[in-house]
């Protein structure tokens, strides 16, 4: 890629920066609680952006660096606090935000790629279980300091790449013979998504002593 080609780029890329600039200066000075709407698209669109931004920052790396792309998305699933571990045959996953809307492109780009590096290279430290039946649950948690209305509904979240990447290293298959999915709602000090996968002999007693830590809409003051 040529000089000039660079050079437009970033062009590019420090103008949507001065637009996240603006658009968190406009946040900072809007009063959520008169204003929750205003508020509401200027936090979107700032967060939009941001994630566009570090998209397309990505892209350049690629295409002008000799670092691979494997190697980068590790950093980057580290730095975001993408977490694995495993208790008991039940596989839990820690994301470090909700799961983005359908059709948000670079939004679901910027949480995908590091999510599939981190179970990549969890995979080539780790035995990894095949799981032929299963439950995979996925538990929202909202911050509990914010406003209610942020809960979205489940059918409006972007599932099926997360499963689609979850089903490459630990299932047989994710048809709906095989897999079931759970959605559970709940309050938490930070927004984040953790996700649970076990076999489904497993999911019954898993619920029973999930159910005390679980708030639902009805917890919300």
């Amino acid at each position: 890629m040529n000089r000039t080609i660079i050079s437009q780029r970033i062009t590019s890329i420090l103008s949507e920066i001065d637009r996240l600039n603006s658009a968190l200066y406009a946040m900072n000075s809007t009063d959520i609680q008169r204003y929750p709407d205003n508020y509401e698209v200027l936090s979107t669109d700032a967060a939009l952006r941001a994630e566009g931004i570090t998209c397309r920052l990505r892209h350049l790396i690629y295409a002008t660096t000799a670092i691979k792309k494997s190697d980068y998305l590790c950093s980057a699933s580290t730095m975001q606090g993408v977490g694995i571990w495993e208790d008991e045959g039940v596989l839990e996953i820690t994301l470090p935000c909700l799961l983005p809307k359908r059709k948000q492109r670079q939004s679901t780009e910027f949480l995908i790629d590091p999510f599939y590096a981190a179970l990549e290279g969890y995979s080539r430290q780790n035995a990894l279980p095949r799981f032929s039946h299963c439950v995979v649950c996925f538990a929202h948690i909202y911050c509990q300091d914010l406003p209610e209305r942020r809960v979205r509904d489940y059918d409006n979240l972007e599932l099926k790449q997360l499963l689609d990447v979850i089903a490459a290293f630990l299932l047989e298959d994710d048809n709906g013979l095989l897999c079931d999915a759970y959605n559970t709602t709940e309050l938490g000090e930070a927004d984040c998504t953790h996700i649970f996968i076990m076999d489904s002999d497993q999911f019954p007693r898993w619920l029973e002593s999930h159910q005390n830590s679980l708030k639902t809409i009805s917890d919300f003051p």
